[in-house]
């Protein structure tokens, strides 16, 4: 239904409008008698064999949805009625923000990507936990948190440490986003001493409450691996209880279906999608081998198939996440990869 019916009308419009209305559409079904329970009998697949134990949670299956589709956290409970194991909400941050001018988002079709600066455009993060205080979570849910636009580098840790604090008692998990290329600096927190400051006050925050919440640190597949190298040890050191792997790029490697020009002349902005499957994939790789499979691994970036599911996880990650994606085969991708995993499993077992 939704690559033959409703992906055709959504891609008419530019690709801020057909989410905005295809959230609109999932809001108006949550008062449509029965169409959760049949949403749920058509996408969502249970797998005992596929649970999994990770950063001392339970999830059902390992696949994810990755942040910035939920950009708000309105929609998680939603989202579990696709299948998906567990839902990334945000970039949330202290203060709401617009992000960057419009246009900020182009679909590049014919290479499965999609190109955006949206600036972490969101409603704060109060306004996420009103959500999650009055709509209880059915389905694991990780907190994405980032920093203000507007705060500088050298405060960047106390914008962090207000959104860990409000959402703690609210979420599963955190991921710590220092690396969107969307935003001024925000790539700079990566350095170690920007870093260290902002993960260990979030650590030592983390100690005064009763239950154990896992932090996660997302990294930039546009790293080197000198840079790699200092983030990993420091991981390894600090008590991070793992990573996302990674994030969109800069690069515009991949793209082949536009001109030179077209690329130009949508400018700046993260890439997302098939083109950047390998790098990622890579960093998955690169993480997993380094790290000697000590840091668990949420692998992102570029999963438009079962077969790059399996891939991801292969290469050393325990969950994957998708978006692009979402966004390019609809939300019949969950079940194909969860059945894709349970026919491999069962093969193995054989």
């Amino acid at each position: 239904m939704y690559k033959h019916f409703l992906k055709p009308i959504l891609f008419r419009f530019n690709p801020e409008t057909a989410h905005n209305m295809l959230f609109s559409l999932l809001k108006f079904l949550r008062h449509v008698p029965l169409a959760s329970q049949i949403i749920r009998a058509v996408y969502k697949n249970d797998s005992p064999a596929l649970e999994r134990e990770v950063f001392g949670l339970n999830f059902p299956n390992p696949v994810g949805l990755a942040g910035g589709l939920d950009k708000n956290g309105e929609f998680y409970n939603d989202m579990a009625n696709f299948g998906f194991g567990f839902v990334e909400i945000g970039s949330l941050t202290p203060l709401p923000q617009d992000g960057n001018q419009k246009p900020r988002c182009w679909r590049i079709p014919g290479d499965k990507a999609i190109i955006n600066r949206f600036g972490i455009n969101n409603k704060g993060v109060r306004n996420a936990v009103e959500h999650l205080k009055s709509e209880r979570p059915e389905i694991i849910v990780a907190a994405n948190i980032s920093k203000n636009t507007s705060s500088i580098n050298e405060e960047a840790a106390r914008d962090y440490e207000t959104s860990f604090a409000l959402l703690y008692d609210f979420v599963d998990m955190f991921v710590v986003n220092v690396s969107c290329p969307n935003v001024v600096g925000l790539t700079s927190l990566q350095d170690i001493s920007f870093l260290s400051e902002i993960v260990d006050r979030l650590l030592d925050l983390r100690m005064y409450y009763d239950i154990y919440k896992p932090v996660l640190l997302k990294l930039s597949p546009d790293l080197s691996h000198q840079h790699l190298d200092e983030i990993i040890d420091y991981s390894l050191r600090s008590g991070i209880d793992g990573i996302v792997a990674g994030n969109t790029t800069r690069s515009r490697e991949g793209i082949t279906s536009i001109s030179p020009e077209k690329i130009e002349e949508i400018g700046n902005g993260g890439m997302s999608g098939a083109p950047v499957h390998k790098k990622n994939l890579n960093l998955v790789k690169y993480v997993h081998e380094k790290s000697g499979g000590r840091l668990p691994i949420i692998g992102v970036g570029g999963i438009m198939s079962p077969e790059d599911a399996k891939e991801m996880l292969d290469a050393g990650a325990s969950l994957v996440e998708i978006y692009t994606g979402f966004i390019y085969e609809g939300p019949g991708l969950v079940k194909q990869i969860i059945k894709h995993l349970e026919t491999d499993l069962k093969n193995k077992t054989e």
